[in-house]
Formats: structure tokens, C-alpha cells, sequence
């Protein structure tokens, strides 16, 4: 399931028939709290390798439902014009949130939480280095934001699986839209 500007979800409304708490550290609670069980999983196991090397990694936000995702870009809209929310917040029924496949990173400390400077901070180090080894990718890169159509958010991991995961970094492939040969997304149509 890709979710872009491009690739809305269908229902726009549709709401992940898996969703689990997974048990690792949270910033974040309610719906945010959950992810659908697979991604749950690989979080579990990705979050407790980060805290065998040493590193804190927190789940900041996870799932979003439509109706929380229309309250979010709607704050967006409101404070920065809809040209500007455009490119730092999905709109509802083209988010990945609401997949159960995506989520937000942390550390628990709230510094340099959701800015680009989160890039130096050990949580994002680790997982930039290491989250492919349990499927999951940075999924909005840094210069990528013309094939995106978001600017770089070292904090949001996709799952992909394993294979896609390794494949990539392997390859070298920075998006979903260049790995599955699918159009550059920069703004809705």
C-alpha cells in the first residue's frame, strides 16, 4: 500500500482492520499509541536492538485516524496557509498514519522533536543506520521532497518488509515512488 498526493487510500476513511499497541516506549497515547500488527512487531524488535546498543527511540505517533488527520492538517491550514501545510502535513485520506504502516520517532527527551535537526539526534542516527534491518525506511529523505512532495522528516519510518528494506539501501534508492516505479508525488492533483 503506497499512500502519496498522487494515491489516496480508498475508502479515504479506511481504517487498518489490525491495529495493536506495540510494547515499547511511547511519547504518545490513544490511537497514536497503535500501529497495525505487523508494523508492531518489526517496531518492537527494531526498538529493543536500539536499546541493546544504547539508544532510547520512543513511538511519538503512530496510527491517525481520518477524522484526527483532518484536525491535524486542518491546525496546519490554519496556521500556515494550505500551500505551506501541503508540504508538511498529509491531508485526510492521503496519509500513511493512517495505514498502521508508518510512524514517528522520538527520544524521549523532546529536543529538536519534528525538525529537520532531529537528523543528529542519536535516535535518528541509529535508526537511519539500522532500521532497514527490520523493514522499516525514512520515508520522507532529505532532498527527495520533488518525488515526495514532503520535506525530509528523519522522525518518519515506513514499514516495507525485510527484503524491500535491505533492497533499497542495497541499491541505494531513496523513496517508495523510485523502488515501485511509481510517479513523483509533489502535489496533489
Amino acid at each position: 500500500m503506497i499512500v502519496n498526493k498522487h494515491r489516496p487510500l480508498s475508502p479515504a476513511t479506511f481504517v487498518p482492520p489490525d491495529l495493536a499497541r506495540p510494547a515499547v516506549r511511547l511519547a504518545t497515547s490513544g490511537e497514536a499509541a497503535l500501529l497495525n500488527s505487523t508494523t508492531a512487531a518489526a517496531a518492537e524488535k527494531m526498538f529493543a536492538a536500539a536499546a541493546a546498543d544504547g539508544v532510547i527511540i520512543t513511538l511519538a505517533s503512530g496510527y491517525r485516524s481520518f477524522t484526527t488527520q483532518r484536525a491535524t492538517y486542518g491546525s496546519y491550514v490554519n496556521s500556515r496557509g494550505q500551500a505551506e501545510a501541503d508540504t508538511a502535513s498529509a491531508r485526510p485520506g492521503y496519509s500513511e498514519h493512517q495505514t498502521g504502516w508508518a510512524f514517528d520517532i522520538g527520544d524521549g527527551s523532546g529536543a529538536d522533536a519534528f525538525t529537520p535537526q532531529f537528523k543528529d539526534r542519536p535516535a535518528a542516527i541509529w535508526a537511519k543506520a539500522n532500521a532497514h534491518r527490520f523493514g522499516f525506511v525514512v520515508r520522507y529523505p532529505w532532498m527527495l521532497h520533488e518525488i515526495t512532495g514532503y520535506f525530509y522528516e528523519p522522525w518518519h519510518l515506513r514499514f516495507v518488509g525485510k527484503e524491500a528494506a535491505a533492497d533499497m539501501r542495497a541499491r541505494g534508492i531513496g523513496t517508495l515512488e523510485q523502488y515501485f516505479g511509481l510517479e513523483a508525488a509533489p502535489a496533489y492533483l
